[in-house]
């Protein structure tokens, strides 16, 4: 039996419909979880991250867990404690959604110390582990539903810097591979999309998608700032608008491993933009 956290999340909520299509017994589990966030038969319990002693009877019984290191509230929750109840419940594997910036950004807090705290956690957990580093979502497009809807307009900052973001199903492929998989123990898989894509880019595929016109407005960092700080705090705002902004070469590299997982290249961002063209209509 396989335990998903962050279950109603763009990568946990693949993480589950991929386990769930191969026949195995799944528990999806995040603090709002209900029946209508997963398939038929999946067995659904709400539990909070924060709450490790709550999330044990969750745990029982699991072979493997897919465990999110937290989000925005990451700097809130015990990775230890959340590893020990995992144990305690019979676990044997764990695979870590973790993120890129722990390697590119170590000295930040919201993008690489929290994550790291997770990553330690597992490293020493003493059982089978995999840790999943994901560069930027191609699902924080969704950013843009609400001005594509009203207006198709998309404003971003940095319109011609590249990165190579990812879609979310991929990491949840590769997530459902390793917890399904022996050969994955051990191993640290950074994760990328197959190519640098601009915000420009970005905008011009989901026009397509839509077979509309969709006018793109270039901001300055001060004025994604203005707008970003609405919702995130100021560090988190100051190194996403650095990671957007000034990539390193390592955040702008291109990683094989999604293919060495796979067997196949990563999805490009067309992809992921047709595949959710209904929301932005």
């Amino acid at each position: 039996m396989f335990v998903v956290t962050g279950a109603t999340g763009n990568v946990g909520r693949a993480v589950v419909r991929i386990l769930d299509a191969a026949g195995e017994r799944v528990t999806a589990t995040s603090r709002g979880v209900t029946a209508a966030d997963v398939p038929d038969g999946v067995r659904h319990v709400p539990a909070d991250l924060a709450d490790a002693d709550g999330l044990r009877p969750v745990f029982e019984g699991a072979d493997a867990v897919f465990l999110q290191s937290g989000g925005a509230s990451a700097h809130l929750l015990s990775p230890r404690d959340l590893v020990d109840a995992a144990k305690a419940g019979g676990v044997r594997r764990i695979v870590l959604l973790s993120s890129q910036g722990v390697a590119t950004r170590p000295d930040s807090a919201s993008h690489g110390e929290v994550a790291l705290r997770f990553e330690d956690a597992v490293r020493d957990s003493g059982l089978e582990w995999t840790i999943l580093r994901p560069g930027g979502f191609a699902s924080n497009s969704f950013a843009w539903v609400e001005s594509v809807r009203a207006r198709r307009e998309i404003a971003a900052p940095f319109a011609d810097t590249g990165l190579p973001v990812i879609d979310p199903d991929d990491i949840a492929e590769v997530g459902a591979t390793a917890l399904r998989q022996s050969g994955h123990a051990g191993r640290v898989y950074e994760l990328t999309g197959p190519v640098l894509s601009t915000p420009r880019d970005r905008a011009a595929a989901l026009a397509d998608a839509l077979g509309e016109p969709i006018r793109f407005v270039a901001q300055t960092r001060a004025e994604a700032h203005a707008q970003m700080i609405g919702f995130l705090p100021e560090p988190v705002v100051e190194t996403t608008l650095d990671i957007l902004g000034t990539p390193t070469p390592a955040e702008q590299r291109i990683s094989p491993d999604v293919e060495r997982v796979l067997g196949r290249a990563p999805r490009p961002f067309a992809e992921w933009a047709a595949r959710n063209a209904a929301v932005f209509r």
